[in-house]
């Protein structure tokens, strides 16, 4: 598969996969998607892979989903439906939980929408100290995707989880470590030196043994995770993005104004 927003390298033992799509910040499209769909695959079944790293660039991690794409679509008439897109993140989220493999997410900058998604859904997250993480869905009228919910829901509570989810509120480096999310937070500026020493590390350490790890943890936690994100995160995904409160919040974030919403 050609890759256009990803980039995607394999030495030694570490797989890095890169968002690098800086045009709308990483944004998960359906390329994106897809692409990432392939990584996480290829990754998992390449025998030379111990240990897989998740990155962005300097300037954000990722910043969700392409509101100004969806913005398009509203104004032309067009009919919004999120269920094919949600369902290839979703098979990429499941997917670095399942994996045999440790997976490192690398977090500089912006996180938002189903980039907080992504950076959590590592085993290890290593922060830069600029890193923000935005569940910015509430804001447009829709519901955390990408497992967000789930998975804040399994880490820090149900309490937390609803707090996050429902405010919108910035998290920053320092909350997401003092929370439990991050494993390490550093400088921007040491951020790659940082997350590639511990990926050695961890290449060089009982890989039968973390492969078993992460099943024990997976079938303990995460064994309805796909099952979850099929009959519970995309239904409720699809009413919300078919709500007039959606359609306000995408202008409003465009216009860059208060969303009015009305509760339809």
């Amino acid at each position: 598969m050609e890759l256009k927003k990803l980039i995607y390298t394999v030495e030694d033992g570490i797989a890095v996969i890169q968002m690098n799509y800086m045009k709308n910040l990483n944004a998960i499209d359906e390329q994106m998607a897809d692409e990432l769909m392939y990584v996480v695959d290829e990754a998992e079944k390449d025998p030379n892979v111990k240990v897989v790293v998740l990155k962005g660039t300097d300037r954000a991690f990722s910043a969700g989903g392409d509101i100004g794409y969806f913005y398009d679509l509203i104004q032309a008439g067009g009919e919004v439906n999120m269920d094919g897109l949600i369902a290839k993140v979703g098979i990429v989220a499941d997917g670095m939980k399942k994996m045999s493999k440790m997976v490192i997410t690398s977090v500089c900058g912006a996180a938002a929408g189903a980039g907080v998604s992504l950076a959590l859904g590592g085993d290890f997250m290593i922060c830069a100290d600029n890193a923000k993480f935005i569940l910015a869905f509430v804001n447009l009228g829709l519901v955390p995707d990408t497992g967000a919910t789930y998975l804040l829901s399994k880490s820090i509570g149900t309490s937390r989880a609803m707090e996050l989810a429902a405010t919108g509120r910035p998290v920053g480096a320092e909350e997401a470590k003092a929370l439990g999310l991050a494993y390490k937070v550093t400088t921007k500026e040491e951020l790659d030196e940082v997350t590639m020493k511990f990926a050695r590390k961890l290449a060089a350490g009982p890989l039968v043994s973390y492969k078993n790890i992460k099943k024990q943890i997976y079938d303990a936690n995460y064994a309805d995770y796909k099952k979850w994100l099929d009959e519970t995160e995309i239904p409720t995904q699809r009413e919300c993005a078919a709500s007039m409160d959606f359609q306000e919040g995408c202008k409003a974030f465009m216009e860059k104004r208060k969303p009015a919403f009305e509760g339809k």
